[in-house]
C-alpha cells in the first residue's frame, strides 16, 4: 500500500491517482492545498501534520509515519513534499521512501532545481525519482529521464515540460517497487 506525502498542488499524486495505484494515505504539512483536495475526491485518507502543532520536526515526522503505519502503508512516495524527513520518519520506513526531483542528481540538488539549472546554462534538466536518506537529495537515484533546455525557456515553461515527464515516470516507478 502507498502513502503519499504533499505540500501544495498535487499534480504528481494526481498522476499516481490516475494510474490506479493503490493509494490508501495522504498526509500534507500545510491544510488547505489543492492535493488534499484532489485525494478526498478520489476517496483517499488524508491528515495535515502542521509543524506547529508539534514540539518540534521530529516529533511531528514520528507522529506522521505512525500515523501511515497504521494504515499499513509500506512505501512512501514524496510529491512535491517540501521538508526534509528526520530520521524519526525514515527508520520507520527503511529503503521505502521515494522522492521526485525536477533535475539531474547528484547535480542539482535542493529546493529550487529549475532555477539552478537555467542559472547553471546546461543543454538539459531530468525528471528524476531517487530514494529518500535523510540528506538534501543525496539518495540514490532509481530512474531519471532528460528533459532539454529550449532556448528562450523560462521556469515555467521548463517546469511544466519536467512535470508532463514526471507524471508518466514516477506512476511507472511506483508500479515496478510494489510489483
Amino acid at each position: 500500500m502507498i502513502g503519499v506525502l504533499v505540500s501544495g498542488e498535487g499534480t504528481n499524486l494526481q498522476a499516481l491517482i490516475d494510474a490506479g495505484l493503490p493509494i490508501v494515505a495522504v498526509a500534507s504539512n500545510n491544510p488547505g492545498v489543492r492535493a488534499l483536495e484532489r485525494a478526498g475526491q478520489a476517496g483517499i485518507t488524508t491528515a495535515v501534520f502542521e509543524l506547529d502543532d508539534y514540539p518540534d520536526r521530529d516529533s511531528r515526522d514520528a507522529a506522521m509515519a505512525e500515523w501511515l503505519a497504521g494504515r499499513s502503508v509500506d512505501l512512501v512516495v514524496c510529491a512535491g513534499y517540501m521538508h526534509l524527513l528526520r530520521r524519526s520518519f525514515l527508520e520507520r520506513f527503511p529503503g521505502r521512501v521515494i522522492n521526485t526531483h525536477s533535475a539531474p542528481l547528484p547535480a542539482f540538488p535542493g529546493p529550487h532545481p529549475i532555477h539552478d539549472v537555467l542559472a547553471a546554462g546546461v543543454p538539459e534538466t531530468a525528471a528524476t525519482i531517487h530514494y529518500v536518506d535523510g540528506g538534501i537529495d543525496s539518495g540514490p537515484v532509481i530512474a531519471a529521464e532528460p528533459v532539454p533546455v529550449l532556448p528562450g525557456d523560462d521556469e515555467h515553461s521548463l517546469r511544466s515540460r519536467v512535470q508532463s515527464v514526471e507524471h508518466r515516470l514516477l506512476p511507472q516507478v511506483v508500479r515496478e517497487l510494489i510489483a
